[in-house]
């Protein structure tokens, strides 16, 4: 079975009491008021129960039970139901947190399957904000979305934390198997990202056109400050998309150069080996007509041939940048 973490009936901007689930019908259909629910990890037989009470759409129960893989955004007469999502990091692993929304008049609901964030300082922040409070489910409903963006900023900032580490330690050091395996797991857990933060734009914007009783008008700026927060963590995810990629880029432009420096090491050492190789190669032939073969100080004239050729070699190696 699942928790009901709190039930509680508003009205005017001020708690009025806390109720059992089964009492939520009765205060609904006072006006003036509204009932709010916040379940974790609900059955179905809560959620049956829910339905009862608050004639819930058929198709938006049923939908309920479904396990989702994007955040959505269903319409059911003069009610909406909403799934989001909370990231989270389970032993460095992002996990998501599935939360459904039920909203209508007269109710909204929430139904959290999984340990995100809890929403209690949803409703926390709310009761110490009557005034706001008072415009009733629409407010709560901007308040829970909200949550819900918030809790992607602190994981994405933490990303950029670390794809600076990763960018100084490729600068500093050669990119080694775990600094691209690290990397490659970040664009991962970004793409992931984008998936669940994309279709919250649309949802936003969906809330600012519908045309429900429980939706004042004068709400719709709230629900567009919200598409706003949304655009911006899209934009610092293209951004640290970029770094991602841009660390990898770095990474093997720097071996490269490094391996090119190796490499001109190299062909400077062997051209300088080359050198009395050639000269020894040539008086290493077995013809009898070479008079310096005679000559008493043959010998120590070819070894300062050959030194004066390998230390000109080298000097001008050197200056090339190629020692």
């Amino acid at each position: 079975m699942g928790r009901i973490v709190a039930a509680a009936v508003y009205s005017k901007g001020q708690k009025i009491t806390d109720i059992s689930l089964n009492e939520g019908k009765q205060w609904a259909n006072k006006p003036g008021h509204f009932v709010w629910i916040g379940l974790h990890d609900p059955a179905s037989e809560e959620l049956s129960s829910l339905q009862q009470q608050f004639d819930l759409h058929e198709l938006a129960l049923e939908d309920a039970l479904q396990r989702h893989t994007r955040p959505k955004l269903e319409t059911f007469g003069d009610a909406l139901f909403l799934v989001l999502y909370s990231p989270i990091l389970v032993n460095d692993e992002l996990t998501f947190v599935e939360t459904q929304l039920f909203a209508g008049n007269g109710y909204i609901i929430s139904a959290r399957y999984g340990e995100s964030a809890p929403y209690s300082r949803v409703r926390q922040r709310c009761e110490a904000r009557p005034l706001l409070l008072e415009h009733g489910e629409d407010f709560v409903l901007y308040a829970l979305l909200s949550f819900v963006i918030e809790n992607y900023r602190p994981l994405m900032d933490s990303y950029h934390i670390e794809l600076e580490d990763v960018e100084q330690r490729v600068l500093k050091n050669p990119m080694s198997q775990t600094d691209v395996e690290r990397i490659q797991g970040l664009r991962r857990d970004l793409l992931r990202l984008r998936r669940y933060i994309g279709p919250l734009t649309e949802i936003c914007q969906e809330l600012q056109r519908l045309d429900f009783p429980f939706i004042d008008k004068n709400m719709r700026p709230y629900f567009r400050d919200v598409a706003i927060h949304v655009n911006r963590l899209l934009e610092d995810l293209t951004g640290l998309r970029e770094m991602a990629d841009h660390a990898i880029e770095i990474g093997l432009l720097l071996e490269s150069s490094r391996q090119s420096i190796t490499q001109r090491k190299f062909a400077a050492w062997a051209a300088i080996l080359a050198f009395p190789t050639a000269v020894a190669g040539i008086y290493g032939m077995n013809f009898q007509n070479m008079p310096e073969l005679t000559w008493q100080y043959g010998y120590f004239a070819v070894l300062g041939v050959i030194t004066t050729g390998c230390v000109g070699l080298f000097v001008s190696f050197k200056r090339s940048g190629w020692l």
